[in-house]
């Protein structure tokens, strides 16, 4: 792989509002800047799963016309710039595998260091991978797990995985957040009448008008169902974190908050260091 420095994905998630899909096609409006290069949602209405991806930018791709085709009170979107995998439509995400316990979209932001590792340890045993993205690697994971709740084949498969993750996972009936033990990556949650909302970043909250309730914490699985939040910490917190430093540098937009901190204010606190270390 080339040695650069990547952008980053965005991921949005909305679990009990009537308007999920066009509010979460809003939130990843608001996360543009972390990814151009395609875009995805998918929606469900506790029967069925509807989809939509396109490569290009949110405006260009989900008109009003275009939404009314997704259907559904839990949605979740992602907006992404690959960082590992090809850039091409059939590994835009959400990515959706139909599994023993139903049809389980994810929508992934960060990067898996032992992707590679799993990916030749699951083909060896069978499995047949139809991309590049290291994303992937959590499906067949999930699916091969002998756990018997969805959150539980989750919690198996994030645990086996090694690196920076802030993933969602949507089934028939629940919203599933889940952040690595080290906090590379941010998480948002946030509430919408009533409606629980994740997000990358809380300028996505603050564009629908949600209101910011915490961040989920690193290691943390927090299961949405039927309008009620359960936090889980199935895998241990890493002894320091480990939160990358290009979110508050470059990655994030300045009116975001990250880890109770404003991202501007943080940006101008940096100036004024260099101004007194190297004057």
């Amino acid at each position: 792989e080339e040695d650069h420095c990547p952008d980053e994905c965005g991921v949005f998630g909305i679990h009990g509002h009537d308007e999920a899909p066009h509010i979460t096609s809003l939130g990843f409006y608001a996360l543009q800047h972390r990814g151009q290069e395609s875009c995805g949602i998918v929606a469900s209405n506790g029967r069925e799963h509807t989809a939509l991806r396109a490569m290009g930018l949110v405006a260009d791709t989900f008109a009003a016309k275009t939404l009314s085709r997704l259907k559904g009170r839990h949605a979740i979107g992602h907006v992404r710039y690959s960082t590992a995998g090809e850039s091409l439509l059939r590994i835009a995400q959400p990515i959706c595998a139909n599994t023993a316990g139903g049809p389980v979209p994810i929508a992934h932001n960060g990067n898996l260091v032992n992707a590679v590792a799993i990916r030749k340890e699951l083909e060896g045993r069978g499995a047949i991978f139809g991309s590049t993205s290291d994303s992937e690697a959590i499906l067949h994971l999930l699916a091969r797990s002998r756990e018997h709740s969805i959150e539980d084949r989750f919690i198996d498969a994030v645990s086996r995985v090694k690196g920076a993750f802030s993933i969602l996972l949507l089934t028939d009936d629940a919203l599933i957040g889940a952040r690595d033990p080290s906090g590379f990556r941010p998480l948002s949650l946030g509430r919408l009448d009533g409606a629980w909302v994740l997000a990358s970043e809380t300028c996505a909250l603050d564009l629908i008008g949600a209101k910011f309730e915490r961040d989920i914490e690193p290691g943390e699985v927090v299961v949405i169902r039927r309008g009620r939040l359960r936090s889980l910490r199935p895998m241990a917190r890493a002894a320091s974190e480990r939160f990358c430093i290009f979110e508050f540098i470059y990655f994030a937009r300045p009116d975001s908050n990250i880890m109770n901190q404003n991202v501007y204010a943080f940006r101008k606190e940096l100036g004024r260091r260099l101004a007194r270390e190297y004057p």
